[in-house]
Order: C-alpha cells, then sequence, then structure tokens
C-alpha cells in the first residue's frame, strides 16, 4: 500500500479474498487443533488456488488478445508475473524429457509400453512430479518422444 503499487494490491486483495471464500466453503469445520493449524488454508489447497489464478489469467490474456483490448492485456500479464512468483520454480522441459525417458525405458523393459498409451503416460509422470512440471510441458514432452 505504501509503494503505491495499485496493481500489486489488487492482486493481493483479490488472492486474500479468494483464499477466504475457500475457507468459508469448506465443509470441514475450522478448529485450531486439526491438522493444518485450524484458521488457516493448507499449503497443498493455497497453491492449487494461485494456479487456478494463474490459468484464469492466461486464459483472460488469450481472449483479451482475441478481442484486441491490449489495455486488459497488459493489466493481466502484470498480475500474471505478480501470481507466479508466489508459485514454486517449475521444472525446465529438458529435465521433464530425462524423466519421461527413464519412465519410457522402464515401460519397455517391463512389456507394459503401448505407444497409444499416452495419456496414461501423462497421468503417471504428472502424479510423479506432483507440481513441480507444467501439464502442458509434460504433454508435449510426451508427444514429441512418443512421435520418435
Amino acid at each position: 500500500m505504501r509503494a503505491k503499487d495499485a496493481i500489486r494490491l489488487e492482486t493481493l486483495r483479490g488472492l486474500n479474498a479468494l483464499f477466504m471464500n475457500e475457507m468459508l466453503a469448506s465443509k470441514e469445520p475450522v478448529s485450531p487443533t486439526s491438522p493444518g493449524g485450524g484458521e488457516f488454508l493448507p499449503d497443498e489447497k493455497v497453491l492449487a488456488l494461485i494456479k487456478r489464478s494463474v490459468k484464469q489469467r492466461k486464459d483472460s490474456i488469450e481472449q483479451f488478445t482475441k478481442g484486441n483490448r491490449l489495455d486488459l492485456v497488459t493489466k493481466e500479464k502484470a498480475e500474471l508475473e505478480i501470481l507466479e512468483s508466489y508459485l514454486p520454480k517449475t521444472m525446465a522441459r529438458d529435465e521433464i524429457r530425462t524423466v519421461v525417458s527413464a519412465r519410457l525405458e522402464k515401460m519397455k523393459t517391463d512389456g507394459s509400453f503401448d505407444p497409444k498409451s499416452g495419456g496414461k503416460l501423462t497421468g503417471m509422470i504428472m502424479k510423479e512430479l506432483a507440481g513441480k512440471a507444467d501439464g502442458a510441458d509434460v504433454k508435449a514432452v510426451i508427444d514429441e518422444l512418443l512421435v520418435k
């Protein structure tokens, strides 16, 4: 507030409201003795909400670009940058390629490899990486390796 950064302030207030709405909408009662502290959301839930907000911003940027609303695109990009600063660093495609290649080799030696099972493989890799990699990057790497 003191820095007069209106976009950051608006973004963080929206995120705070999202957290509060999620706490109020949760079915389980909030108590100080519950695992996770009680009056706070667990870290996994917070990260999921931030990721959802990031995804919404990316979709908005795409829509505003199609609608030729460059003023709104600029605002959404600034908000996206702020939100992404609160997410953990994701893996690069080269790192994902290493993990997928290792999994593919393991599947080939087990005999459980099916070239048409890209979706199944994507699910296994996403579960293995558990939020460390972007789903679109994982899918792109798998598609690239299965085409070879």
